[in-house]
């Protein structure tokens, strides 16, 4: 499989990532809906995470940052046809506008009917649709500057930890929306939580269009290869010496475990919420390498994989619909187990139900995606 099939094709490896870290966000989100019992601190706690449940969650990890990073370097490829250079800025900012829309409406409404009393969650669409909008006002700035100003949010915005407003103060708002996860409604019938805090993301949207080029017709295969394998290394070794002698870049030090497993997992426990720079680097390093290894690489599970990447935002919302209808389903069948909900008693339960949903769910996506292929209809571009 290369990574650009022919010009003006689906560059293939972006779709194979894509819908890799889709399959991830399964598992993620099967636990959601049937493990909850097991809550998920941030970092989690180590003292009472066991390490089956610990690495799941860390897998989950790369979701949001492949999918953002992947958003940006999509953008540019919009705005790199291989009919001539087009703005990018129209679609951004109508996309991120229907993005937030489906964030408070569609899928506020999968996790309002689970919740008492109902909270409106902005989470990874939220943030995606908003880091659209601001991509949609900066794509035009050079290249150059678009890099520097991506690494200087990604790396300096752990110098912003120590600012801290408290509910009611004139900051409160914007930054909680910006850099600190918290209510900005906690009362009433309706409450609403910032999930994603915008500011990294925007960061990360802005770096994903700035590798844009790489992927242009003049690339060549094994230059573009050689790019995204350096750019991944050099990512993996400031994370190994940040992070390894605990001097930026991360609120909770490592330390030594009482074995060499729960070292490496004081290591990978970092901080999502929002998305410190050491959980960066691990994620789009990792990334950046698995988009060059892709480049060479060509089996079916790849192509089914490319199936889910190829049809997004259909399938995020599929997935989460069919767990909710299984989570009502079962509470009506089975009756509850936990409070008002029937979750798993054991974890491989929510692996499981993962490994059978997701061959079911490619059926449709596939479906969907022939037909987003085919169809002149504008408003299908959307999902």
């Amino acid at each position: 499989m290369s990574g650009v099939r022919a010009r003006g094709a689906r560059v293939a490896s972006i779709d194979v990532l894509r819908g890799l870290v889709m399959m991830i966000m399964m598992v993620d989100h099967a636990r959601e809906a049937f493990f909850l019992h097991h809550p998920v601190s941030d970092p989690m706690n180590l003292a009472e995470t066991d390490p089956g449940f610990f690495f799941g969650r860390v897998a989950a990890h790369f979701c949001a940052p492949v999918f953002v990073f992947l958003t940006g370097l999509s953008a540019w490829l919009y705005a790199h046809p291989s009919s001539g250079p087009r703005s990018p800025a129209g679609f951004l900012f109508k996309r991120g506008l229907f993005l937030i829309l489906l964030e408070i409406t569609v899928i506020t409404a999968v996790w309002a009917v689970q919740l008492s009393p109902p909270t409106i969650y902005l989470q990874v669409i939220w943030a995606i649709g908003l880091s659209m909008i601001a991509l949609s006002l900066l794509h035009r700035l050079p290249r150059g500057v678009l890099i520097a100003l991506g690494l200087a949010i990604v790396f300096g915005h752990n110098l912003l930890t120590p600012i801290s407003f408290q509910p009611g103060e004139a900051g409160y708002i914007p930054w909680t929306i910006l850099h600190d996860r918290g209510f900005l409604v906690s009362e009433g019938l309706v409450r609403i939580k910032v999930s994603y805090p915008l500011l990294p993301w925007i960061g990360v949207i802005l770096l994903g269009y700035a590798v844009g080029p790489w992927y242009a017709s003049a690339t060549a295969p094994e230059q573009r290869r050689k790019l995204l394998l350096s750019a991944g290394a050099i990512a993996l070794v400031l994370l190994a010496v940040l992070r390894g002698f605990n001097i930026y870049g991360e609120t909770l030090l490592w330390e030594q475990g009482a074995d060499a497993l729960h070292s490496v997992m004081s290591f990978l426990n970092v901080t999502k919420y929002p998305p410190s720079l050491a959980f960066l680097l691990l994620t789009l390093g990792v990334g950046l390498l698995v988009l060059a290894w892709l480049e060479q690489r060509d089996n079916w599970f790849l192509r089914a994989s490319a199936v889910f990447g190829g049809a997004p935002m259909f399938y995020y919302l599929l997935h989460l619909y069919v767990l909710l209808a299984l989570q009502m389903a079962a509470i009506a069948l089975l009756g509850a187990n936990y409070g008002k909900r029937y979750e798993f008693d054991h974890l491989w339960q929510v692996w499981a139900l993962s490994a059978v949903l997701l061959p079911l769910l490619y059926w449709p996506c596939r479906a969907f995606g022939n037909f987003k292929r085919r169809t002149t209809m504008a408003w299908v571009r959307y999902l």
